[in-house]
């Protein structure tokens, strides 16, 4: 391998890397303007970037009205692509961490409990699509 070859590569893995700490400034920014949009409609956040065994939950948060909300929150560009962006694998994955998480906290076993998806477009507020999806 010649030496430009080498630096080529490197200048490769470098701009994965810039854009992976731009991709994850986005998510976190993202997310805290979730918390706002969702504390302005009075839930209580329990948790941030919940992890567990089972996976990752973006925002676990009680509704005004004690209902446990499980939010994963997806930032792009419009709102077309963030509609597209939750898969079947990844709601399956924050169901799995969901009920390792409801495990481990008593208290939170008996509510009633959802899983939501936040939007976050730049320029607009948060769209908050309560229910997103139902457990098979």
């Amino acid at each position: 391998m010649s030496s430009a070859q080498r630096l080529s590569g490197g200048r490769q893995e470098h701009g994965r890397q810039e854009r992976g700490r731009a991709s994850e400034r986005r998510g976190r920014f993202a997310e805290t303007k979730a918390i706002l949009y969702l504390r302005c409609k009075l839930y209580r956040i329990l948790a941030r970037r919940m992890r567990n065994a089972a996976g990752e939950i973006d925002l676990i948060a009680r509704s005004w009205n004690g209902v446990v909300c499980f939010v994963e929150v997806k930032a792009r560009a419009d709102a077309a692509k963030a509609a597209e962006a939750l898969g079947h694998a990844q709601r399956g994955r924050i169901a799995r961490a969901a009920a390792l998480y409801l495990g481990a906290h008593p208290k939170l076993r008996h509510k009633v409990v959802r899983f939501d998806v936040l939007y976050v477009v730049p320029g607009r507020l948060p769209r908050h699509l309560k229910n997103a999806w139902q457990l098979d």
